[in-house]
């Protein structure tokens, strides 16, 4: 039987996974795989927009990659992968970067709450912030053309970053006037 679409869908190793990650996203991941091509993906680069102790990362990132074994994420079934193994996650975010306006990403729901600027505003009086928490929807954007994932399964925290992936997509495929990537389509499970 043909594979119906390519899934990608990550999770950050900020941590043991619980029983919300499970019911929320995982149990969709473990029953899309016999069925989709799926590419869960323990989105390390993505946790480094907030400060973490290195020693810990890597720790978490292992204790992951069990849990979502013992899960059921079968690899006979599915890629599971480490972002940050794979330079061209960063490679083709560089490019986005260069290609995406900043007021694309200055919009996003999640920049204005962590920055304290819903009436859009400059977010540049709170020194913790750092350019990857303003930038990170974009490497999220390189993440899902990467693959030229069909299929995105995002929670209502992230179907405002999806709906920028696909302008980010429909914006270079316009530049170069080639459908280079498939525009994104997401939903809150993978099946």
């Amino acid at each position: 039987m043909a594979k119906l679409s390519r899934i990608l869908s990550g999770i950050q190793p900020t941590g043991v996974p619980h029983l919300g990650n499970y019911l929320g996203a995982l149990r969709s991941w473990v029953d899309a795989q016999s069925e989709n091509e799926c590419m869960p993906m323990i989105a390390d680069l993505h946790a480094l927009t907030v400060p973490q102790v290195p020693n810990d990362l890597i720790t978490n990132t292992r204790t992951l990659t069990v849990a979502l074994m013992a899960m059921g994420i079968d690899t006979n079934k599915s890629i599971l992968f480490r972002q940050s193994r794979i330079s061209q996650h960063a490679e083709l975010a560089w490019i986005f970067f260069c290609r995406t306006p900043v007021g694309w990403v200055k919009r996003m729901h999640q920049w204005k709450t962590k920055t304290g600027t819903h009436d859009a505003t400059e977010g540049d009086m709170i020194p913790s912030l750092n350019i990857g928490l303003l930038s990170y929807p974009v490497l999220q954007a390189a993440d899902i053309m990467l693959y030229k994932a069909t299929k995105v399964p995002v929670g209502d925290d992230q179907s405002q970053h999806l709906n920028l992936a696909a302008d980010i997509c429909q914006s270079f495929n316009g530049h170069y006037m080639k459908n280079v990537f498939p525009v994104p389509r997401g939903g809150k499970h993978c099946s």
